[in-house]
């Protein structure tokens, strides 16, 4: 079995997170998705959610794709996490290209960034909505 293993906010869900989580699953047959905890996002990302982690966690867990939704409660968990779950690939958008590549020196898992869903993001609707 190969398992897959990415991570996010997945605040205010739409369908460019559905395209990441769909070509992320493509890579095996069991999708980790690491969610950032709503302390993480505040004290270290400096991001306010919509939605509280346990809202956004049921949302992640209802979609086909995931398999497992886990707590990202800090950046250095990703290399202990691949070891833990024994990953195969660690998926991440590219707007990440070579910020975790240290994750595939330090465990069997090999890193891939995925291209985003070009026209959509999270911040763009913020930002919209608050035109």
């Amino acid at each position: 079995m190969k398992r897959v293993i990415t991570y996010g906010t997945f605040d205010l869900l739409h369908y460019g997170h559905i395209n990441l989580l769909k070509r992320a699953k493509q890579y095996g047959d069991y999708l980790i998705v690491g969610l950032s905890t709503d302390e993480f996002n505040w004290n270290e990302k400096h991001k306010k959610t919509y939605f509280s982690y346990e809202k956004r966690k049921q949302l992640l867990e209802s979609i086909r794709y995931v398999d497992l939704v886990i707590p990202e409660e800090n950046w250095e968990q990703k290399v202990s996490d691949a070891n833990e779950f024994h990953v195969d690939y660690f998926v991440m958008g590219d707007d990440w290209t070579g910020k975790f590549d240290f994750v595939q020196e330090e465990s069997n898992a090999k890193v891939i960034y995925l291209p985003r869903t070009p026209e959509i993001s999270t911040t763009q609707i913020k930002n919209d909505l608050n035109r």
